[in-house]
């Protein structure tokens, strides 16, 4: 059988092995796991795209759902609506 040869960082390396040994395979099985996949797929596979917003925006509107999902943001069915509850809180004190 062939040999194939890669370069990647320890951090990385010792990081796949430990997944690897908890899933009960060795880093070539995975390796030829991810071969025998991309031939099947014709490509990667997996989708290869870069992530939409960067860790903090991400963490943000995860913050942003969960607040909502407890009920701690209240949503608008427009801007009007959201403004005149926004002045009346201001107007009573409340903001």
């Amino acid at each position: 059988m062939p040999t194939i040869q890669f370069r990647t960082d320890a951090t990385t390396k010792a990081q796949a092995v430990e997944i690897f040994h908890q899933l009960g395979i060795t880093m070539s099985d995975a390796i030829n796991m991810f071969l025998r996949q991309s031939i099947l797929h014709g490509g990667l596979p997996f989708e290869l795209k870069l992530p939409r917003y960067n860790a903090v925006t991400e963490a943000a509107l995860r913050e942003g759902d969960e607040a909502f999902a407890n009920g701690k943001l209240k949503r608008y069915s427009n801007t009007k609506e959201m403004f005149t509850d926004i002045l009346a809180k201001d107007d009573a004190g409340e903001v």
